[in-house]
């Protein structure tokens, strides 16, 4: 093996990220064995990639829901991607429910990105569009990170089409 991926980093470096092992190899020889630099580098070349599929259309999916404790408050949300195989994948599961609990977490929540922000409505982008939020499971991220990273992890373009929440009394 070259510089710095050696059998264990690189196995340390697929299991954090969920990146192909010659993709590990490359970033921890690029980033000489440093797993933190490499992550770094995994991530960028991810953000390219989901960039170059953002054009690439999504007919499959699913929708997901998320109910409360208590039954009083629930979320739906349609995700999208390009194939049935993806959608029925963990990751893709995964992204669907992470989802559907920040629909039913922000109450504020009005539309999917900031490009859907009406005109008139001058609440923050991060307060109303869902993919401008910070991850209620990892703040120092926001949900547009989120579906980027699975974008990066399934190979395909993954779109949130719509989501409704619900709650008793509003």
């Amino acid at each position: 093996m070259a510089s710095g991926a050696t059998l264990d980093n690189i196995k340390d470096l697929r299991e954090k990220t969920g990146a192909g092992v010659m993709n590990c190899k490359r970033a921890l020889d690029e980033a000489n064995g440093d797993v933190a630099k490499a992550e770094e580098i995994l991530k960028e070349l991810g953000l390219a990639s989901a960039a170059q599929k953002a054009h690439r259309e999504t007919r499959e999916g699913l929708v997901e829901s998320y109910i409360h404790a208590g039954g009083r408050l629930g979320a739906l949300v349609e995700v999208s991607c390009e194939t049935d195989f993806v959608a029925r994948t963990d990751e893709m599961k995964v992204l669907a429910h992470d989802l559907a609990m920040q629909v039913a977490a922000m109450p504020s929540t009005t539309y999917v990105d900031k490009e859907a922000i009406a005109d008139d409505d001058d609440r923050p982008p991060e307060e109303v569009s869902l993919l401008e939020q910070p991850f209620i499971k990892d703040p120092s991220k926001v949900v547009r990170d989120v579906v980027q990273e699975t974008i990066a992890k399934v190979g395909e373009n993954i779109r949130i089409r719509r989501f409704a929440r619900f709650a008793l009394g509003e």
